[in-house]
C-alpha cells in the first residue's frame, strides 16, 4: 500500500512550493498532462499554464510533460509550453521514467513526478525512487476504461486512510 502514498499531497500545480523543491535539489519535473496540467477537452494550454511553467523555467527547473497519452495529444502543449516531452510512458511501468533519468543525466533525488493518479503516476514515482507529488484531478472526465482505475484508487485511498498514511483533502508538504 505504502507506493501509493505520495512524498507531497497538494490541490493543484499552482499550489506546490516549487522554491522548496528547488533547495531540496529537485531539478526536473515530470508532469503528467490530462487533469494535472489541463482537462482532458483542452486541447492546448491556457495562459495561467504558460505562465507557470517560463517561470519555472527561469528558476533552473527541467520540465518534461510525461504522459500516457499519445504524441498527437501532448505536441500542442510541448510546443507551446516549450518543454520536452515523454509520450506512450505506460506509467506506472518504470522503463520510461528510468528512460528519461538516463536521458537527461538527473540523479533519481534530482526528479519529481507531478500527477492527478495514485495508480500511475504516484506509484510510478515510487516504483523507481523518485519524488512523487499528487495533485487532485482537474476534471471528472477522463479517457474511456479510466474509471476503473479510479474505482481501484478509492478503495487504495479507503485502505491508506484507515492506516492514517493518507487523508484525501488533508494537504502536506
Amino acid at each position: 500500500m505504502e507506493k501509493y502514498v505520495p512524498d507531497i499531497y497538494q490541490k493543484s500545480i499552482y499550489t506546490i512550493n516549487y522554491d522548496s523543491l528547488y533547495s531540496r535539489g529537485i531539478k526536473c519535473l515530470l508532469f503528467d498532462l490530462d487533469n494535472t496540467i489541463a482537462p482532458l477537452k483542452e486541447k492546448s494550454p491556457n495562459a495561467k499554464v504558460k505562465k507557470l511553467f517560463d517561470k519555472l523555467k527561469k528558476k533552473g527547473f527541467k520540465i518534461v510533460i510525461f504522459s500516457n497519452s499519445p504524441s498527437m495529444r501532448v505536441r500542442p502543449f510541448k510546443d507551446t509550453l516549450e518543454v520536452d516531452c515523454c509520450t506512450n510512458a505506460r506509467k506506472p511501468s518504470s522503463r520510461k521514467f528510468l528512460s528519461v533519468i538516463k536521458l537527461y543525466k538527473y540523479n533519481f533525488s534530482e526528479v519529481a513526478i507531478i500527477g492527478d493518479s495514485m495508480i500511475d503516476d504516484i506509484a510510478g514515482g515510487n516504483g523507481v525512487g523518485i519524488t512523487t507529488i499528487l495533485v487532485n484531478r482537474l476534471a471528472k472526465k477522463e479517457y474511456p476504461l479510466a474509471w476503473l482505475k479510479r474505482k481501484y484508487e478509492k478503495r487504495v485511498i479507503k485502505k491508506l486512510r484507515d492506516k492514517d498514511l493518507f487523508i484525501k483533502g488533508r494537504y502536506y508538504e
